[in-house]
């Protein structure tokens, strides 16, 4: 309890510091706007320390702010980028995401792309679970900003996190789109391995949308990609549902090499709607100690005549 009193002493002294440097006087013409972020920076450091979260938050939103009117964009995107961790803190996964993004904002303005790229992946992993939908917004923009530095293999690594997100939401139309980007951004990035991994994913979307004619064009059109195992898996597969055969869709589905792939591929593949197969006609069912059938009078006394012949035979 001393300590946390202590620390919010030292705190206040801090915004008192900060204030005093934002104030104009007849010889101080212009705010000193470094010193006062750096004080709010320091504030932010003792509030955080012993958990007061909400103060935390608001020292670091005034020392970025002071950062901008200082023109320094890294540092002010920076300081938004910390604030995100203290929104994690404070379950707020919304303010996440809108931070990472003005963060990432400063960062493009400042010439460092990259570190606002990274900053939008670590706020989509925070709120993926809770907030799917706007993980999937952090990460098609993370896409966009690589691609302004032509860079496709970074692009295909969001690409791949918001695929597989989609097909976790059962968004099997965005996923068979986004899917399709990936492997043309992985063509650009000459990864061929991976286009083929990709043609295997987007043969379970398709089959998950319930569309073999679409499952089918995608084998065909990347299944020059695929290595061996790869091709055989997916020949199987299309043959099981071709033939409506149950069994030989099964024992596709259940090859390691799907089993293998990443969890949401391996769980849809797992839970795949199987082709019904043919219908077999169903048996008569007989009844336990039901009477004996029936038999014509005329076939009994047909039964106990003698034959004719016998008797014509008998009188000669």
């Amino acid at each position: 309890m001393a300590n946390s009193s202590r620390k919010i002493d030292e705190a206040l002294e801090h915004i008192r510091a900060a204030e005093k440097s934002l104030k104009t006087s007849l010889l101080k013409w212009k705010p000193d706007y470094d010193i006062a972020a750096e004080e709010y920076n320091k504030a932010a450091t003792c509030y955080k320390s012993i958990k007061a979260y909400q103060e935390c938050k608001d020292a670091l939103l005034k020392s970025a702010e002071c950062h901008k009117q200082n023109r320094s964009l890294y540092h002010a995107a920076k300081c938004l980028e910390n604030v995100t961790l203290v929104a994690k803190e404070l379950n707020d996964p919304m303010e996440i995401a809108n931070l990472a993004e003005q963060a990432c904002h400063l960062y493009q303005l400042q010439g460092t792309p990259d570190s606002g790229a990274l900053c939008l992946d670590k706020a989509a992993k925070m709120i993926e679970t809770e907030h799917p939908q706007r993980a999937i917004d952090l990460y098609r923009r993370g896409i966009d900003v690589v691609m302004i530095e032509d860079r496709p293999r970074q692009a295909a690594e969001f690409c791949s996190k918001m695929s597989r997100l989609l097909v976790r939401l059962r968004m099997y139309d965005e996923a068979a789109d986004a899917i399709r980007r990936e492997i043309g951004l992985n063509q650009q990035g000459e990864n061929i391995p991976a286009v083929g991994r990709l043609a295997v994913a987007l043969v379970l979307v398709q089959l998950g949308r319930e569309d073999y004619v679409a499952a089918e064009k995608a084998f065909k059109e990347w299944g020059n990609c695929c290595e061996a195992e790869e091709v055989q898996t997916l020949e199987t597969l299309l043959r099981g549902y071709d033939e409506e055969d149950p069994e030989v869709a099964r024992r596709a589905l259940s090859s390691p090499f799907i089993r293998h792939m990443d969890v949401e591929y391996s769980k849809l593949a797992r839970d795949l709607r199987l082709p019904a197969g043919l219908v077999q006609p169903s048996k008569p069912q007989v009844r336990e100690n039901a009477a004996p059938s029936y038999k014509s009078v005329n076939q009994n006394q047909a039964s106990s005549s003698p034959p004719v012949m016998d008797d014509l035979e008998d009188l000669r």
